[in-house]
């Protein structure tokens, strides 16, 4: 419950809806999806720095201290126990990077309230680890999110990678919650994002999609990225 009365906090001041650029002002929004692993976080440092492009990475720290809680190092070692709570705190940070204002004409996230919808509830929904009732709860939150258009997207990226290639890069960055993670695990969420953002055969997408092979090398990741970016964000980038 605190956890929901904390989101109501963050959604609503005065009891007036929080909502902080409007569809006139609001930025060209920029959402980098894909599976663990597949290269997101390196992806992104290209971006950092840039006076007119406002980069949020994705809010792992938070996760990792909820007052002094893990709570994402409790959720791998106890998913049963601690996945709504877990993904009811991802959903919460996730909306306040979509609210974050911004005066930069372009905003960059590391995934969104929408993979965590789609991918990660989905996942542990089918597994079975999230109970029904929990998960109607997740989901009831969710619609009523994106009636109120607070998490509209422009664009998104997909960074396409095999699971065999995200694992590698898993096992070789070492977060020490992720020591727990298999490869059925990560075929798995492969799986999900393929059907989700390739195929487009699982839920709806909420922006055009841009799909890069991420098995590649960050510079050629990049170069193909460079190839095929819509015009509107090169003049964008290039101001």
């Amino acid at each position: 419950m605190r956890l929901i009365r904390n989101l109501v906090k963050k959604m609503s001041s005065n009891g007036k809806p929080l909502i902080p650029n409007t569809l006139e002002n609001r930025p060209f929004t920029v959402v980098v999806e894909g599976n663990m692993g597949c290269g997101k976080t390196t992806f992104l440092e290209r971006f950092k720095g840039k006076s007119n492009i406002c980069v949020l990475s994705e809010p792992v720290e938070n996760w990792r201290n909820v007052n002094g809680h893990n709570l994402l190092h409790l959720m791998y070692e106890n998913p049963e126990t601690w996945s709504f709570t877990f993904q009811s705190y991802v959903q919460l940070t996730m909306l306040q990077n979509h609210l974050l204002p911004t005066t930069c004409a372009v905003k960059i996230m590391e995934r969104s309230i929408y993979s965590a919808r789609y991918c990660f509830v989905e996942k542990l929904t089918r597994d079975g680890v999230l109970p029904l009732p929990s998960a109607a709860v997740m989901d009831s939150w969710f619609k009523w999110i994106l009636q109120q258009n607070f998490v509209q997207v422009d664009l998104l990226i997909y960074l396409r990678s095999s699971p065999e290639v995200a694992y590698e890069r898993i096992l070789k960055r070492k977060r020490p919650e992720e020591n727990m993670v298999s490869l059925d695990y990560v075929k798995y969420l492969h799986e999900i994002h393929e059907n989700w953002l390739y195929f487009k055969t699982l839920f709806t997408c909420p922006a055009p999609i841009l799909v890069l092979n991420a098995d590649q090398s960050t510079l050629d990741v990049h170069a193909e990225y460079e190839k095929w970016k819509p015009d509107f964000f090169r003049k964008t980038l290039n101001n």
